[in-house]
């Protein structure tokens, strides 16, 4: 700790951050989807003990862009992205939610739940009337966040989820109306 010259008060701290991140939608190409995607594949093979990677290739890039009904956003602070999510299209009512991710010097700080709630705004907007996800079973996290965000669960809680394999969750989105569907895209 230094001290202030005599006399003299000592420089005050600067202020905390207090805007809120960013929201941007990006490509799965874009730079600044890296730390995402690259982030994610060290958890899930962390987790399940094996390279994750192919479950990030899974879905063809493209379902995660506007003209195929999915979107994929990044939360930014300056520059640097601290979360992120995106949607596919699961069917002509229905998103998918993929991808939910908070980098890991920024957790505990309501990140996630902002993505969530962003993506299904964008969903929303979009026409989708329902949201559909699945999380792994040594996710814990991820399943506590569906939970307290109003998803419900399409498996018994009570039971061991390694038992169960991908935990389901749904939540059913407004019903109001919308100029456009999600079936019209």
């Amino acid at each position: 700790m230094t001290s202030a010259a005599p006399g003299t008060s000592p420089a005050p701290p600067p202020p905390p951050t207090s805007a809120a991140p960013t929201v941007i939608h990006v490509s799965v190409s874009d730079p600044r989807a890296k730390p995402l995607l690259r982030e994610l594949g060290e958890e899930y093979s962390t987790r399940y003990g094996k390279d994750a990677y192919g479950e990030l290739a899974r879905y063809p890039d493209e379902e995660f862009t506007a003209p195929y009904g999915g979107v994929l956003l990044l939360l930014l602070e300056g520059d640097e992205p601290v979360a992120g999510g995106a949607f596919r299209r699961y069917d002509g009512a229905t998103a998918e939610l993929k991808r939910i991710w908070t980098h890991s010097a920024h957790r505990r700080r309501g990140l996630a739940r902002r993505v969530v709630a962003e993506l299904e705004r964008e969903a929303e907007a979009r026409g989708y009337l329902r949201i559909y996800l699945t999380t792994g079973p040594r996710q814990p996290e991820a399943r506590g966040l569906y939970l307290t965000t109003g998803y419900t669960p399409l498996f018994d809680t009570g039971a061991d989820p390694e038992s169960i394999g991908p935990l389901p969750f749904e939540k059913h989105l407004s019903t109001a109306p919308h100029q456009r569907r999600a079936t019209d895209l």
